[in-house]
């Protein structure tokens, strides 16, 4: 049975050269579609690390952000709409006695 995205599954060791590389096998290089260079996340997991390609992690953020605005009906002009206020609000708590002295002039 193939593994899923779900399911936990050991796949193999490997050491942390002297430089702190780490060497993926080339199975699972050539399975994830990993070249040389590709970027990879690293998670903590309590006193685990997980590694991620980022291609995935990039995905799963886009399938989930397009979720939520199906689900609220937000579409994309309404989302470049809503872009002025909400750099105002972000300007506002990042900044706030700047954003203070710019309302009052």
């Amino acid at each position: 049975m193939p593994p899923t995205e779900s399911q936990v599954e050991y796949m193999t060791h490997t050491r942390i050269g002297e430089k702190g590389q780490l060497t993926i096998p080339k199975q699972y290089r050539d399975e994830f579609g990993l070249q040389n260079g590709a970027p990879i996340a690293v998670l903590r997991i309590g006193a685990g690390l997980m590694l991620i390609p980022e291609q995935a992690r990039f995905q799963a953020l886009c399938e989930s952000i397009s979720s939520v605005l199906e689900r609220h009906k937000v579409t994309p002009s309404d989302l470049i709409d809503g872009l002025p206020e909400a750099r105002q609000r972000v300007y506002a708590r990042r900044y706030p006695g700047l954003a203070r002295q710019g309302k009052r002039r």
